[in-house]
């Protein structure tokens, strides 16, 4: 699994980075198994393990012994005796996606046909799936039913004992059921007793200490009413309960745990029997894992929890797959630290590791300057990520956060992701401090600070930004269904888009992580985006929302532009041509006034339009021809102006018509008038054209003329 490991890595990088990645792993394993007192979560954990791993794969010179990923668990504390396990207890391997477990089967396979010749028949058509509890593995000894001992993972083959605190839960039975008790259980189960040790001398089993959800809660509540540092997750505090000195102190944090495992042979053929076997001694066992006799089963069990593990009293963070007959479990071995005959099939994580590429400034829809990350894109619950909000400039002081820095970007969650810590032990040197702009990028006035916000000094600015790319989108610019300025908001306050431009490098799952969004209609806003990249050059400069230029005057405009030069394919080439445009050229065009003029003349020459022009330009926008589908000579170069309101037909169709057949519009009456068309209660246009002499139709004679 890829994270912000590149293939063009050089070997010199890799071994600095190599180095790095060694030392924060170690802390952060050291503070996590030993200390419990975690500096970094889980899943950044793993983001930086699986990096280490890929270069690891890449250059196999710079992987040692001392390697982080040679190693599992911890070293034991010296406040507890220390005690060996029957057998070592292993870590898993991990999968975060279906061709994980494909690789994990091929694995499998070529192990088989190496060392046996073949591959059993029905090695693949029998797993047992269990739910991955986030807790604290425990070893627990029984001798003569009563329990005797319970240790910690420690390092995988020394642990601590921590037998006292164990006793506290209730979960944890001190005294097995009678032998005929568990025989009586096994026949509910449809197991016969007689296959069985129902009365074993000595019996080593493992499970899970967790902290339920509730319970982590209340916890945390009445830290907050001591005034007391709150817990991070429900996983340190199970862990640091069981390390107490004092039982008592144990007991009050109402520990839960599931058993999952036998050590001992008492008869037990497959993973399964185990658990029935388990549960009929008296143990706690997860009621939700199951056997599966396919492999697409493995998915559907692990989709299905991710997508419900919120109802869940508890944590869990991804599955546990594994080989269900105990005889190909154990022939398939150990490889490094884990078994080959299992696999932690986990959950797409909520947090990983990137690098920040820069921080954007965006401005909202009330002219708030919000800084936005830009990242080297990853992969968060299955979600690709490049872009991250920063919330304010406080934000970036508090977390101390520099442009090239490795970043944790969290996702919980259907909300926007975020930077929430910085690992600055993998720093270079040549990372960079961000400051505030002084000037808005939008208009270029004074930016100010009100509190912890830094705005645009002009009230009007952010509210003309967002109207600015409402007009882009609508139906006379670039008509795009399915956007409307509730969602325009939603993607300028997430920091998702910057401008008009932003929008068509949106990616369905930048959309699909937001509140009240889904897979479905983020795609349909894709496609919508995908399809409306050819435009028009009338359209294309009536979106560009310039003062006082509405549809008529963009056709005009696009017509001189035209007539200048009809090679135009690009929105620059647009650019290119209007430079050739003075102010006094501009005001020679049909109905265009100076101030009309000075308004075209002046967005064309603003550096930050040229800036907007070229990415568009960058994200595939395309002028086209306007392509007249029927020609008609009675209409042909004849002007129309409008009165009145039209009830047979909406006044934009009816002037599109007219268009298609080579007529044109214009706003205003004058001897050049062809044709004055009045609907109900005309107004000062009717008189005018009275006056004039203009023909006059109404619907009627209109649609006649039109044919």
């Amino acid at each position: 699994m890829k994270d912000i490991f590149s293939n063009d890595i050089s070997f010199k990088t890799a071994k600095t980075r190599v180095k790095k990645l060694h030392k924060e792993i170690e802390d952060a394993h050291y503070a996590y198994h030993v200390s419990d007192r975690p500096i970094i979560s889980d899943q950044v954990y793993d983001s930086l393990v699986h990096e280490l791993i890929e270069i690891e794969k890449k250059f196999p010179e710079l992987k040692s012994q001392n390697s982080p990923t040679e190693r599992i668990g911890g070293t034991p504390l010296e406040k507890f005796e220390k005690v060996q396990h029957e057998k070592p207890m292993t870590s898993l391997n991990d999968a975060f996606s279906r061709s994980d477990i494909e690789e994990w089967i091929e694995r499998l396979s070529n192990f088989f046909k190496k060392t046996q010749g073949d591959i059993p028949s029905d090695l693949f058509s029998d797993f047992y799936c269990e739910l991955k509890i986030d807790g604290l593995a425990i070893e627990l000894v029984y001798e003569n039913g009563v329990i005797v001992q319970g240790s910690t993972r420690g390092n995988g083959v020394i642990g601590e004992n921590v037998t006292q605190n164990l006793r506290t839960i209730n979960a944890i039975p001190l005294k097995l059921f009678s032998e005929d008790d568990v025989k009586k259980n096994l026949k509910t189960h449809k197991l016969n007793p007689s296959r069985f040790n129902c009365k074993p001398n000595r019996l080593v089993v493992r499970g899970e200490i967790f902290l339920t959800k509730d319970e982590f809660d209340r916890i945390n509540k009445e830290q907050r009413k001591k005034g007391e540092k709150t817990y991070a997750n429900p996983r340190n505090v199970a862990a640091g309960s069981v390390r107490q000195l004092d039982p008592k102190i144990t007991a009050s944090r109402k520990l839960d745990s599931f058993q999952y495992g036998i050590v001992t042979d008492i008869g037990q053929t497959t993973h399964e029997e185990e658990h029935l076997l388990l549960a009929s001694f008296g143990f706690k066992v997860n009621k939700h894992n199951k056997r599966v006799r396919k492999i697409e089963d493995i998915y559907l069990f692990r989709d299905h929890w991710e997508k419900h593990r919120e109802k869940l009293t508890y944590e869990i963070d991804g599955t546990v797959i594994i080989l269900n007959k105990n005889n190909y479990f154990n022939n398939a071995g150990i490889v490094g630290k884990a078994p080959r005959g299992a696999i932690a099939y986990k959950f797409l994580p909520r947090e990983k590791t990137t690098i920040l590429k820069d921080i954007v400034i965006q401005v909202g829809r009330t002219g708030v300057l919000t800084p936005v990350a830009e990242l080297e894109p990853i992969n968060i619950g299955g979600v690709r990520v490049s872009r991250a909000t920063l919330h304010n400039y406080d934000e970036i002081q508090r977390l101390g956060v520099k442009i090239g820095d490795t970043v944790v970007i969290t996702r919980a969650g259907d909300v926007i992701p975020k930077i929430t810590g910085v690992l600055t032990n993998l720093r270079t040197g040549k990372e960079r401090d961000f400051n505030m702009p002084k000037t808005c990028p939008i208009d270029e006035s004074k930016v100010v600070r009100e509190g912890a916000l830094y705005k645009c000094s002009n009230p009007l600015c952010g509210a003309r930004h967002k109207e600015n790319i409402y007009h882009f989108i609508s139906h006379s610019a670039f008509d795009i269904r399915g956007l409307g300025p509730k969602i325009i908001d939603v993607f300028l306050d997430g920091g998702l888009i910057m401008d008009s431009a932003d929008l068509f490098m949106l990616q369905k799952d930048n959309i699909a992580i937001l509140e009240n969004f889904g897979e479905k209609s983020a795609e349909n806003i894709i496609e919508e985006l995908a399809t409306k990249k050819k435009i028009t050059i009338h359209k294309f400069i009536f979106s560009l929302g310039i003062s006082q230029v509405g549809e008529e005057t963009a056709r005009i405009l696009a017509r001189a532009i035209l007539n200048f030069s009809p090679q135009v394919t690009k929105p620059t080439d647009i650019m290119k041509i209007i430079k050739n445009f003075s102010i006094e050229k501009l005001q020679d065009l049909q109905d265009i006034g100076p101030k009309v003029a000075g308004n075209i003349y002046e967005w064309f020459h603003a550096e930050r339009n040229k800036q907007f022009l070229q990415k568009l330009d960058d994200v595939g926008i395309s002028i086209i021809l306007d392509s007249s589908k029927k020609r008609n000579i009675k209409i042909k170069s004849k002007k129309f102006v409008f009165t009145g309101t039209l009830s047979s037909f909406s006044r934009d169709e009816i002037k599109e018509k007219i268009r298609e057949m080579g007529g044109e519009i214009s706003e205003s009456v004058s001897k050049k008038t062809d044709y004055i068309i009045v609907g109900e209660n005309p107004g000062l246009k009717y008189k005018q054209g009275k006056k004039l002499g203009i023909k006059i139709l109404n619907e009627e004679k209109l649609l006649e003329l039109l044919g």
